[in-house]
């Protein structure tokens, strides 16, 4: 049961209705996340303008997705796997590629530097070693994507968090993880879909 209540969409205040028109969001019909952000327009305002901007930025809506299946496969929440599974087949990852990511790596090897970095950076708490910065340093990723992959760490685990704490509904079809070590990360993993028709 879901410990957190999503807002009805004729529930809306005026500092969120403002922040959905800046946006170009409408929660008529949003997957319960967004329904249960949006309880405090100021969290919901701080999500949608970072998230905006990150995708602005540097690093390609598959390189995003990877950063977020990876890290939402260590913080072992369920509905960003379920989420982003589905958001990464429409930024053009293929089934291996999710299943790749979610172990911390890639078949390009800039991607699987900057996916190891992800792992490292989340598991120490940020407190990663010299070596682990010149090796994705090395693999051709500059300081500018350095500091868009820890941004989108930032982002990723506020969501994974707030669907922990909260036990947000999954309202799209389902994962089911072969493993639920967080930590499991040399391992491969299956992925199985209940039906693979709809998107968050």
């Amino acid at each position: 049961m879901c410990r957190l209540t999503p807002i009805a969409g004729n529930k809306v205040n005026q500092p969120l209705q403002g922040i959905l028109e800046r946006y170009h969001l409408d929660l008529a019909g949003a997957p319960n996340f967004l329904r249960i952000l949006a309880r405090s327009p100021a969290a919901m305002g701080a999500y949608t303008a970072a998230e905006q901007a990150l995708a602005d930025g540097q690093l390609t809506p598959g390189q995003r997705e990877q950063i977020a299946l990876a890290v939402a496969e260590i913080n072992d929440c369920n509905y960003c796997l379920v989420a982003h599974t589905l958001t990464s087949r429409d930024a053009g990852l293929s089934d291996e590629d999710i299943r790749l990511a979610r172990t911390a790596t890639a078949h390009d090897p800039k991607t699987a530097a900057m996916l190891r970095f992800t792992q490292a950076v989340v598991l120490q708490r940020g407190d990663v070693r010299d070596v682990e910065l010149e090796t994705v340093r090395g693999a051709g990723v500059s300081d500018f994507e350095v500091i868009e992959i820890i941004a989108n760490i930032a982002l990723n685990i506020f969501t994974n968090y707030l669907n922990i704490v909260s036990n947000t509904e999954v309202d799209f079809p389902m994962l089911h993880p072969e493993f639920k070590n967080p930590r499991a990360a040399e391992n491969t993993c299956g992925l199985s879909y209940e039906n693979n028709s709809h998107r968050p």
